[in-house]
Parts: C-alpha cells; structure tokens; sequence
C-alpha cells in the first residue's frame, strides 16, 4: 500500500514521498524496511532518528524527520487505525453448527453464526449479526443487542442484559454469583441470593477471564464504552463508568462506582462500598479505602495522591540516611551530657 493511501485513510497530514510502499506495521524498535511505525512517548523520539522504517506517524508538533512522515493529532489512535488496513480479523459465516444446543424458545437475529458446543438456554434473545463461538454459554432469560461477539468459554449468567457491540474474549464471565455470605448464630456462613442481573451497556468489552458479578438486589452496571481487562474484577452492585478503564487485575470490591472515563491501572484495587469520581486515575498496585473526588490521580496503599505519594516515596528511599543521622546526633548528645 502507497504511504500516500494509507495518508488518506487515517486523515493525516504527509510529509515526504507519498510513493513510499508500506507493508506493514511494527514497533519503532523492530520496524524493518517496508514497515510504517510511530511515536506519542517522548521516551522514543531519539528512536525516531535510528528506526530502519520507511515511514512514522508522529504528532503535529514533532521534530522534522528525515524519511517521510505522517503526522496526527493522536499518532497512537493513527498507529491502531494502521493495523486495521494490514489486518483483518477472521470472519465467520452465518450459519449454526450442528452440534450447537439452542432451546427452541430462544431467538436469534439474522446472520447469526454459532461455533460447536455452544449451548443457549430458554427464553434468550439475541439481535442480528452476532457471532458465538465454540463452548460459549448463554443462561436462560438472557438479552442481548446485535453485533455481539463472544469468544470460546465466555459464559453469560442467567437474566443479564448486554448491548450492542459488545465483545466478551475468551473466558469472560458475565453474571457469576457476587461474593456474598452472612454469617449466623453457629458462625456458619449463609449464602446471599445472588438476584440482581449483570448489565452491559453498548461498545462494553470484556477482556480474559475477567468477572462482572451479579448483584444480591438492584444491579451491577458497565455503562457505555467501558473496557475491562484480563482477570478484572467488578464485585457485586458495583458501577462502572462510561468509557472507563479496569486494566488488568483491577479489583472492585461490591457496591463501588466509578465514574466517567476514570482509569484502574494494573493490580489496582478499591474496598467496598466507594465512591470514585469521573477522571479518576488510580495507579498501578493502588488501593482506594474511601470516596475519591473527580479528577484525581491517586497512588500507593491505602491510596493518597500521587504528588503527595511521590514525595512520601523520596523520603521513603532516604530512610536508612535519615535514620543514621538521628543515631549520630543522638549519640553526641549521649556525650555532651
């Protein structure tokens, strides 16, 4: 493909030979001849000088480089686009494999494809154009809008709502028992009903193996566009946020919400019960205890903010010299006295 049709379709501005061919993509370390990359961390603009690829995508403001460039607003979602043009995913025939167990009440839209040993219980209904691959599990009662896409064991619990567009990769399950026991007299637990569905809004994707559980009452919510990543955990009547990320093995505890566009990096966690603001970001590792205000960058266990985590971390790495210079003035006191 000409650098100056791959230009056009991400609706960047060229610098340099439009006549370049482009093969592929790659990483700004292992691009190759042939291959288009990029740069949005300035951590490897000095890479940009050094790559043997024919071309980069770079933001507005970059350096001028020597080989041609394209250059965007947002050289990372270029760089996503970019790929879609050199890869496409596989595509499934409409049709229902014979080993497939669907229930005769259930309801499937037009060109559903469904893969071997998929079962749909009764009283299912799923819109046009979904794609169910083997080993899936939908639960009876089941909702769920068109373009759906569920990778090989993704499980879908009884009475859950899903969207449109949503995508559950291999392992998801949507709608599991929330964690919830009551202990009696004896000091035996007692399980906790589980009645409350699972809903996932449109454009939701849930990653490997991660859980969004069933709520005791009410509901556990993932609103619009949220991502959930491999191994995440959303406990119980817990609220997620439009367009928000839970990054791998994220934790929340039952009854949390979190807002709008708010972000859990990797082994982040929050207790029960928490109110998180919209914009939040709580690093990786992190544990929210409390409420935590709009807009907020938190860090550490039990989480403060980050500036404040940041300079408690300085001090922190200069204990041992602080600690010797109490020892060495509180030994010449000793002396003096």
């Amino acid at each position: 493909m000409k650098l100056n049709q791959i230009a056009a379709a991400l609706n960047a501005r060229l610098e340099g030979s439009g006549e370049v061919e482009i093969t592929g993509v790659a990483g700004i370390e292992e691009a190759q001849k042939g291959h288009i990359t990029f740069v949005s961390n300035p951590k490897y603009a000095p890479a940009a000088k050094s790559t043997l690829a024919s071309a980069l995508i770079v933001a507005d403001g970059f350096p001028a480089l020597s080989v041609p460039t394209l250059r965007t607003k947002n050289p990372y979602l270029a760089f996503a686009q970019a790929i879609e043009l050199f890869y496409q995913p596989p595509r499934y025939a409409p049709g229902i494999h014979r080993s497939a167990v669907i229930h005769p009440s259930a309801r499937l839209g037009k060109n559903a494809s469904v893969g071997a040993y998929v079962v749909i219980y009764e009283d299912v209904q799923i819109g046009d154009d979904c794609v169910i691959l083997p080993h899936v599990v939908i639960y009876p009662g089941v909702r769920i809008g068109s373009s759906f896409l569920a990778h090989a064991h993704a499980v879908v619990r009884e009475h859950c709502r899903v969207g449109d567009n949503v995508v559950l990769q291999n392992g998801a399950i949507i709608g599991a028992d929330g964690f919830g026991f009551a202990r009696d007299n004896t000091g035996e637990w007692h399980k906790i009903v589980q009645s409350g569905p699972a809903i996932l809004e449109d454009a939701v994707e849930v990653q490997a193996n991660a859980c969004v559980d069933r709520a005791s009452i009410g509901e556990t919510r993932i609103q619009h566009g949220a991502k959930i990543d491999n191994l995440a955990q959303v406990g119980h009547g817990s609220k997620v946020g439009r367009n928000t990320l839970l990054c791998a093995q994220a934790g929340l505890a039952g009854s949390t919400e979190v807002g709008n566009n708010a972000v859990f990096a990797g082994q982040a966690a929050s207790s029960g019960h928490c109110r998180i603001g919209d914009g939040v970001v709580v690093t990786a590792q992190s544990g929210i205890l409390g409420d935590v205000p709009a807009g907020k960058v938190m860090s550490g266990s039990p989480a403060i903010e980050n500036k404040q985590w940041l300079r408690s971390i300085a001090l922190f790495n200069r204990l041992p010299e602080l600690a010797k210079a109490v020892r060495n003035k509180n030994s010449t006191r000793v002396k003096d006295d």
